[in-house]
């Protein structure tokens, strides 16, 4: 049988134990050879026998006691550990024991069972009604039981139990800390966490000190807070007190105490009237009125706030607000309020008075408004009357230049016909301008409010200044829009048509772009250029009359400075936004924004028109009844390669047509003795006996004559009529 072995790093238990059952197996082992020597001498008797039994018997028991001494040797070593191992463990257990009584905090281990393993002399004198069986082994709810016994947390002293069971299942988490008030003014900070075998190890923190300073800290907080609040209170023209929930006087002011006859001594209030119950008393006696009204009276939590007047026996008036503040407790603001309410009847008088003057005076603004209307309807008037009279010549001095024009002539003269025209456009531009800021500023503009398609609108405009845009080697961009906004059309196309005329006078080389996009429920429409851009401090100038920037060089056409002036009297009239976004060198963007609208079904296509003779041959009938405009407009269709008919009046213009097949007809609106052109227009197509294409001409630029000549189907053209423009209509009349 062999020895034992061993790696070295068997504990010294597992050592002994196994040497102990090797020394008993080795026993049992001689006693059965013993055993087994003597039955064999009784069977035998033989000496041989024995001599042979003995000397086996030698040999096994010299190898067992070899055995058995090197077992006992290994036990001897094992031993030997074991004493030096017990030492260091003593040793490391007390210093662990003087490294733990050292510590200020109270130190405890507890096992897995929740018996105490280990505690430090701090954590026992912590705990002095339970020194005596803080002992190792002794289990955490016995100590527990112990101190809620002789009362020693503050939560003791009213429930025990509940104090215990709270404490104990703080203990069986172990996670983070909590502060233990204890009834002789203590406080201990416990902190508690799990050890890695199921035990609980707790470090407990004597934190009496740092309480009391929170505790001065509070208490100097809340003693600033009410000196704020007495010094706020005592700020207050009114009279202020709070009770709090058990009804005592909690705060007050100086006017408080006047309303009471308190203001002898600040100490008096709080003896006289130190609750509610005293406050009501003792106001009984200073303010009978208040009391008996009930204006005084305790309201309960959960009230809404209230507020009343009482009448004194004295005259006086005051106002009574009472309040239940949050938690308990009310709230009471006490105003002497006789001035104000003196003043308010005195108001009152006052309005009386004042609506008997404003009665008087509204009479004498009503007459003046009536005048005003009047001498508006005068002035519109008088402007309809201008405008015709100051444009029938220029009309006609504008037919007479263009007719010149045509004819061959020297290249002198050629020229000055050329300035001529210039002059005219410039002298019906500005007389054209003019009258229109007028009729603005007159109201005389009633704007009329429907659904516009942009597309139409756009359209139009493209076709207008397309021509000017490619005289100035310009790129005139419009994308096509399907978009609809509610606007008078009229006014809308004035102010776009200043826009992009303005844009086109300015802007030297690049492009010119108009744009409509819709911004929250509206729609922008915006013209920009690459012109030299308008500096921020000019920008709110141009819009003034007569106001001109002529950009950064030389040799731009400049307008008379009338344009911007008409599109802000246009937005005004409109209830439009115009905005401007502009810098030097980098073009300017002009922009109105107008209501978005939903789109209209598309109208209906129209009688078509008849196809005619052609511009070059066709007979038309000229109705106008002076003379010069009828000389003009000779001069100007005959040029053209027309027949012309001129008839002063309806009967003059019956017998021409009577006379000659008439392609097309030209009518001013204005004729002698009150005749308007769209009756003879209808006289004549009767006498006829069919719809002769017709236009209007006339210098009478109400929008209301013009909707309604639209409405007849008559085509408007405004005086002083421009050649192109005139050719243009009789070539889509007579197409």
């Amino acid at each position: 049988m062999n020895p034992p072995t061993w790696s070295g790093t068997e504990p010294p238990q597992q050592r002994i134990a196994e040497l102990e059952a090797q020394i008993d197996k080795l026993t049992r082992i001689n006693s059965a050879l013993i055993n087994r020597v003597e039955r064999a001498t009784d069977l035998h008797g033989s000496a041989f026998s024995l001599f042979e039994t003995a000397i086996a018997l030698e040999g096994r028991v010299r190898d067992r006691t070899a055995e058995l001494e090197g077992a006992m040797d290994a036990l001897a070593h094992s031993n030997a550990a074991l004493a030096i191992a017990r030492d260091d463990a003593d040793k490391a257990r007390q210093r662990l024991a003087d490294a733990i009584d050292s510590i200020d905090e109270g130190f405890a281990i507890f096992d897995a069972d929740d018996r105490l393993v280990l505690a430090n002399q701090t954590y026992v004198s912590l705990w002095p009604e339970a020194a005596d069986i803080i002992r190792p082994g002794v289990h955490f709810a016995d100590i527990v039981e112990m101190l809620a016994r002789h009362k020693v947390p503050l939560g003791a002293l009213t429930a025990p139990d509940a104090w215990m069971t709270d404490r104990l299942a703080r203990h069986r988490i172990a996670e983070g800390g909590q502060a233990i008030a204890l009834s002789d003014g203590r406080w201990v900070q416990v902190n508690e966490r799990r050890t890695s075998d199921g035990g609980i190890v707790g470090i407990y923190t004597d934190i009496t000190d740092v309480k009391a300073a929170e505790a001065r800290d509070r208490d100097r907080a809340l003693a600033e807070r009410a000196a704020v609040l007495q010094a706020t209170l005592d700020a207050m023209p009114h009279g202020i007190c709070l009770f709090d929930a058990q009804r005592r006087l909690m705060a007050w002011n100086g006017p408080l105490l006047s309303l009471l006859n308190l203001n002898d001594t600040l100490a008096q209030p709080a003896a006289r009237i130190a609750s509610h119950g005293a406050f009501l008393n003792w106001s009984r006696q200073a303010l009978p009125a208040a009391a008996r009204a009930g204006a005084l009276d305790w309201l309960q939590a959960g009230s809404g706030e209230d507020c009343r007047v009482a009448e004194l026996d004295d005259g006086r008036s005051l106002e009574i607000h009472r309040q239940p503040m949050p938690g308990g407790g009310m709230v009471m603001r006490v105003e002497d309020v006789t001035e104000r309410r003196a003043a308010a009847a005195a108001m009152v008088r006052r309005k009386s008075d004042l609506e008997a003057l404003v009665a008087e005076r509204t009479a004498a603004l009503e007459q003046a408004r009536n005048q005003a209307i009047t001498a508006n309807s005068s002035k519109t008037r008088f402007l309809a009357a201008a405008s015709h009279d100051l444009l029938q010549p220029l009309n006609a001095a504008r037919l007479f230049v263009s007719a010149l024009a045509s004819r061959r002539m020297a290249d002198g003269n050629r020229q000055l016909v050329g300035q001529a025209a210039s002059a005219l456009d410039s002298i019906e531009g500005l007389l054209e301008a003019l009258l229109e800021i007028s009729r603005l500023d007159a109201g005389a503009i009633q704007p009329d409010i429907r659904p516009v398609p942009l597309a139409d609108l756009f359209g139009a405009l493209t076709g207008e200044f397309a021509p000017a845009a490619q005289r100035r080697n310009l790129a005139l961009d419009v994308p096509p829009t399907r978009l609809w906004v509610h606007s008078d059309a009229r006014l809308l196309r004035r102010i776009l048509q200043n826009f992009l005329s303005n844009a086109l006078r300015y802007t030297r080389r690049g492009h010119v772009r108009m744009t409509a996009d819709v911004r929250e429920g509206a729609v922008r429409i915006a013209v920009c250029d690459t012109g030299p851009g308008i500096p921020a401090e000019q920008q709110a100038l141009i819009f003034e009359e007569f106001r001109r920037f002529a950009g950064d060089g030389d040799g731009l056409e400049r307008g008379m400075g009338l344009g911007l002036a008409i599109v802000q009297r246009a937005a005004r009239t409109l209830g439009a936004a115009i905005d401007l976004v502009s810098a030097p060198n980098e073009g300017a963007c002009f922009a109105v924004t107008v209501p978005l609208a939903p789109a209209q079904p598309a109208a209906d296509p129209g009688i078509a028109q008849r196809a005619g003779a052609g511009i070059n041959r066709a007979i038309v009938l000229v109705i106008d009844n002076e003379p010069a405009i009828l000389a003009g407009m000779t001069a100007v269709l005959e040029g053209w390669g027309c027949r012309v008919l001129t008839a002063p009046d309806g009967a003059g213009a019956l017998a021409a047509a009577n006379r000659h097949p008439v392609d097309l007809l030209l009518a001013d609106y204005h004729l002698a003795d009150g005749a308007t052109g769209d009756a003879v227009v209808g006289d004549v197509r009767a006498a006829c006996g069919r719809r002769i294409p017709a236009a209007i001409l006339t210098a009478d630029r109400t929008p209301e004559l013009k909707d309604s000549l639209s409405a007849s189907g008559l085509v408007v053209l405004n005086k002083p009529v421009k050649p192109a423009q005139l050719r243009a209509l009789m070539s889509r009349m007579l197409a």
